[in-house]
């Protein structure tokens, strides 16, 4: 069995006992995190499409940690012109485990 989730204007395949890194979400590791916004629930013989989400479904997840992502270079550059930047982000993020799919 598989969802489809949106969190953090992304969305996620996930399926029970997986682990996956989301955008940053308030909390604290060990605490119950609920995904309301299910586009879509599958298993072996029926699939449920949501217009655009499913009702009645939520699938629900505990927090690992939080941390940040390697640095990633912006690095800008125009020839001739001695323009030069460079910069560095580290993006948030929230590792969460899939515990139940309903």
């Amino acid at each position: 069995m598989f969802a489809i989730i949106e969190t953090g204007g992304k969305q996620y395949l996930v399926e029970e006992g997986q682990r996956i890194k989301i955008e940053k979400i308030e909390g604290k590791p060990g605490e119950k995190v609920n995904f309301d916004r299910v586009l879509l629930i599958a298993d072996d013989n029926k699939v449920e499409i949501g217009k655009p989400y499913l009702k009645g479904h939520s699938v629900e997840g505990e927090i690992l940690k939080t941390g940040r992502a390697k640095k990633v270079i912006v690095f800008r550059y125009h020839n001739k012109t001695r323009y030069r930047k460079k910069k560095g982000h580290r993006q948030w993020f929230t590792e969460v485990k899939i515990n139940k799919i309903k």
